[in-house]
């Protein structure tokens, strides 16, 4: 087995196509689309005008066996204060062999980078898709969620990689009664809140809107483990990305006084298309993104913030309110809550109360280099 370095095209291209190879027929998993790979690791992806990535190949003959990429965030080791990088992209065939040789490679870059902790998987930074999925490989993960073989877990324990952080990921039915139940507390808020509003975000502003997302983001999610701020870049580039993908209705802005308060983020769960153009946006996935794109029955919430000076207003219950009256004008039948973190009771319940059960379950790992 050899180790290289992805220093070209062709190696970027194997690394990038590694996946086909590791889950074949697997059910569950659901093909990225290859452009938008292409785009992560790109000069053109603005996480990397802060951060330094290291991708590695293993090979055995003429076939490779696993990949996996070392990360070094800057903004993260500035915010942060801790000499941590990151491993990412990781994929392995069922061998221990192959996974040892690549955390070995990254865990030895990320020491010559003066790195003191190594954690991940980081696909690459919290604010995209990360962790290993540890329950739930009975079905396929939403839009932005990561799909792993169960082995994967066994060869991170025997490495010597230990738990970091644990989140997870709750499936409900979106019903009348989650609305009826949410419109007697939602009414008390109306009366006490006069100058509170809820209201779909206005894509003909986006521009306009976009900027007071960033404003609540950046600061309703400021406490949370492993947080780092996305930069003007960052932001623009998700949107304009995402954007094709909004639907109105379920994206809801909530503004006190006229000012920025909080947001709800939800969309609907495109991997129910992925799955069927197999990363390819030729003519013929484009026919079928256009077809089956209005059968898509789920929603993944992915996002739910109050600004600090605005929260225990009862802001959070109208912005889920009125992204279910959205949800159930368009015909969706469930709603996934992720990236719910272990500690954060209050989303837990949260999701509990709109009926949702906890489903999936996924892990950080970290080890001292």
């Amino acid at each position: 087995m050899e180790i290289v370095s992805v220093e070209d095209k062709k190696l970027l291209n194997e690394f990038i196509k590694l996946p086909w190879q590791i889950y074949g027929n697997d059910p569950n998993w659901v093909p990225p689309l290859i452009k938008e790979i292409e785009f992560l690791f790109s000069e053109k992806n603005p996480f990397w005008q802060h951060s330094e990535k290291k991708l590695f190949l293993i090979w055995e003959g003429n076939r490779p066996l696993g990949r996996i990429a070392g990360i070094i965030d800057h903004n993260h080791i500035n915010i942060h204060q801790e000499n941590c990088g990151f491993f990412g992209f990781f994929e392995s065939i069922n061998d221990y062999a192959v996974a040892e040789k690549l955390l070995n490679v990254v865990r030895e870059y990320l020491k010559e980078k003066k790195m003191e902790v190594m954690r991940g998987p980081m696909n690459p930074s919290t604010n995209d898709e990360c962790g290993f999925l540890i329950e739930g490989f009975d079905s396929a993960p939403t839009v932005m969620m990561t799909y792993n073989p169960e082995y994967y877990l066994e060869f991170m324990e025997r490495y010597g990689l230990r738990k970091a952080k644990d989140f997870y990921a709750y499936l409900a039915p979106v019903t009348g009664e989650q609305i009826t139940r949410l419109s007697r507390v939602s009414e008390l808020v109306k009366k006490r809140e006069p100058n509170l509003v809820v209201r779909p975000i206005n894509l003909k502003k986006f521009a306009e809107e976009l900027g007071k997302i960033k404003q609540i983001y950046n600061s309703a999610w400021s406490k949370n483990w492993g947080f780092v701020p996305m930069t003007d870049g960052e932001i623009e580039s998700m949107a304009e990305r995402l954007k094709p993908l909004v639907v109105p209705e379920i994206l809801q802005i909530a503004e006190f006084d006229g000012k920025p308060a909080g947001f709800l983020m939800a969309v609907p769960d495109y991997n129910q298309v992925m799955k069927r153009i197999n990363g390819k946006l030729n003519l013929s996935g484009i026919v079928k993104f256009l077809w089956y794109k209005n059968k898509i029955d789920a929603l993944r919430l992915i996002t739910l913030g109050v600004c600090p000076e605005y929260r225990k207003k009862g802001i959070d219950g109208l912005l889920y309110l009125e992204s279910l009256k959205g949800a159930m004008k368009k015909g969706y039948k469930f709603c996934e809550f992720s990236w719910v973190l272990e500690e954060n009771i209050l989303t837990q319940r949260a999701a509990e109360f709109m009926g949702g059960k906890l489903y999936k379950k996924y892990r950080i790992y970290e080890i001292k280099i």
